[in-house]
């Protein structure tokens, strides 16, 4: 038993780090698994599986499939087999040290294996988050896909849509009944759709740009702020002056970054920020017939605020109040939005950009 951790053991100091140093006489309960989220280096997640004394152990770098769909498989890389005591472990592991970053329990519970093979595993998992029958399966040396099996919990889940475009306002003045519209402010800067997986972006697309992340690699943290949520984010990259303001000038020099290692020194002197304020997919949903008020909600739910992200408030009514505020501050204007309106990609008269 003892040897079965030496792997564990070879890659931890344990004068270093909070976790379990086993010597092979943990609880054998059988049966149970767990699902580790991992803000190490990179955001993953550790599925671990109860096993002949041991916790077998996956890292899945872009999460759990939530579909039955050969193109939802997400990778599985197996690693070394870890000790029953870590089932029960969370915490933060210091920096310098393998795995560095905190750990918590994202889910947990009991699975049942129809078959438990050296290169293949299928198991139903009955926990809060992840349950359902899964197959795990080895395609080369350690690298595995993970593939679900039967249909989601929710019955209504489909797959990211890849086509999305984004909805244009016309250009206009305030409208009549302004209580009938909400009112955010118009950034002047670069229209942005982020596509967002468990732990990445899969796509970025901003209107004339082939590889936006690239350009403004402070972007990609973003998806390790949604975790395991699925979203496509819609907003405007903008890039703020000495004196608070966009600067257009300060975002044409981050568009011409002649490569990732300049545009990486640009990240740091002239720093961009999306301004978000739609989503039309979330978690598996399609949201683009829900009204704008209700997107927003859900926006808002998501807690998206960083250093290189925020979800500006939106106003109901009051339209020529902050239109006088956004003067006053120099800004390009306002994009009324009607409250009711769905998001209809191209140009809707239902979205007013009115000019400072």
């Amino acid at each position: 038993m003892v040897g079965k951790f030496d792997e564990y053991r070879s890659k931890r100091d344990f004068s270093k780090t909070p976790e379990p140093h086993s010597d092979g006489t943990g609880d054998q309960d059988g049966g149970r698994f767990v699902v580790h989220e991992h803000h190490a280096r990179n955001l993953h997640w550790d599925l671990r599986l109860e096993h002949d004394g041991v916790l077998l152990s996956w890292a899945l770098p872009r999460g759990i499939p939530q579909l039955p769909d050969n193109s939802a498989n997400r990778l599985a890389v197996h690693t070394e087999d870890h000790p029953l005591e870590y089932i029960d472990f969370e915490g933060e592991i210091q920096a310098g040290e393998y795995g560095a970053g905190k750990m918590t329990i994202w889910d947990s519970g009991r699975y049942e294996a129809e078959k438990l093979r050296s290169d293949e595993v299928i198991a139903t998992l009955l926990g809060k988050r992840m349950r359902g029958r899964y197959a795990l399966f080895q395609t080369r040396g350690k690298n595995w896909m993970i593939h679900r099996m039967n249909p989601p919990l929710d019955p209504g889940r489909v797959l990211m849509p890849d086509d999305l475009r984004p909805m244009l306002p016309r250009r206009g003045k305030l409208p009549r009944n302004q209580e009938a519209y909400g009112f955010e402010i118009a950034w002047g800067g670069l229209r942005t759709l982020v596509w967002c997986e468990p732990g990445h972006i899969r796509k970025c697309e901003a209107r004339g740009l082939d590889e936006p992340v690239s350009l403004f690699p402070e972007l990609r943290p973003v998806a390790r702020a949604l975790g395991m949520t699925e979203a496509v984010l819609d907003g405007e990259l903008v890039v703020m002056g000495g004196d608070g303001r966009p600067s257009a000038s300060k975002l044409r020099e981050r568009k011409r970054a002649s490569s990732e290692s300049v545009a990486k020194r640009l990240s740091g002197e002239s720093p961009a920020t999306l301004m978000l304020f739609d989503v039309p997919f979330l978690d598996g949903r399609r949201t683009m017939e829900l009204s704008y008020r209700q997107r927003r909600g859900l926006l808002e739910g998501l807690g998206l605020a960083g250093d290189s992200w925020q979800t500006p408030s939106y106003h109901r009514g009051d339209g020529a109040e902050l239109l006088d505020a956004a003067r006053e501050r120099g800004l390009a204007g306002l994009v009324a939005k009607r409250l009711d309106s769905r998001y209809e990609p191209g140009r809707s008269d239902s979205w007013i950009k009115v000019e400072a």
